[in-house]
């Protein structure tokens, strides 16, 4: 997932709902909790900070390996069923220096009681020529032993981490919920009471994340604290006629 992890500690009263019993581990750490049933699952995506409705597109500009970085993230209205869940599917493509630098496929889903749920993604990085040069990060749940996560629990609380996928060598980024109360400004307008997480990867434990989300918008913002100098901003949101 294009900056891309199941929760420890999930909401009681998101996961209560469902019938499955939430799961801690000692120190803080991360931990999946048993994945939710396909009847578990609705059709829309209206969680309040990561809402996903076909036909709008999110596009973001920053900077990525020092050069200027465009990011278009449109929710598609097509529909993708992974493990009996049918999911909606996200296309995400990657600018850098002004050429397509890497394309992707995500895929997301929302149980009943709010949570958005990440299934995999496909993923294609290219060369300079638009040729496809890797397919690492690739993932589906159910393939490989591959696990559903947790990209945005229906009740967020400052404290409680997360898995957003679990593909064990492949995909295993994680997050922790920093603070509900942020306020932040991006290109595209001013925001409080944003949520902040702060993001990592086991695979690449020298990197961790500043990621932003607003009611009603989604992510606005992310920013390398540690790792290469990298960010992002929402600079525009348009949504089909």
């Amino acid at each position: 997932m294009r900056r891309r992890s199941i929760a420890t500690a999930l909401a009681a009263t998101s996961i209560a709902s469902l019938g499955v019993a939430a799961t801690s581990t000692a120190g803080g750490g991360f931990q999946n909790p048993p994945q939710p049933k396909p009847g578990d699952f609705v059709r829309k995506i209206d969680n309040r900070y990561y809402p996903l409705r076909p036909g709008t597109t999110l596009t973001y500009r920053g900077v990525k390996d020092g050069k200027p970085s465009r990011d278009v993230f449109r929710v598609t209205k097509r529909t993708k069923t992974i493990q009996g869940v049918r999911c909606v599917v996200v296309r995400d493509r990657l600018f850098v220096g002004g050429k397509l630098h890497e394309t992707t496929l995500d895929w997301f889903a929302q149980d009943r009681a709010g949570n958005v749920w990440y299934f995999g993604e496909d993923t294609r990085e290219l060369d300079a020529k638009g040729n496809v040069v890797s397919t690492k990060g690739s993932w589906k749940a159910g393939v490989k032993a591959a696990q559903a996560g947790i990209v945005m629990p229906a009740h967020p609380r400052v404290g409680d981490r997360y898995r957003q996928e679990f593909a064990k060598g492949e995909a295993e980024d994680q997050f922790r919920i920093a603070s509900v109360k942020a306020s932040v400004r991006v290109p595209y307008g001013k925001f409080k009471r944003v949520v902040k997480t702060k993001d990592s990867t086991p695979l690449d434990p020298a990197v961790l994340e500043s990621k932003y989300y607003a009611r009603g918008i989604g992510l606005i913002r992310e920013v390398d604290v540690h790792g290469p100098t990298e960010h992002s901003s929402l600079v525009s949101v348009t949504h089909a006629k």
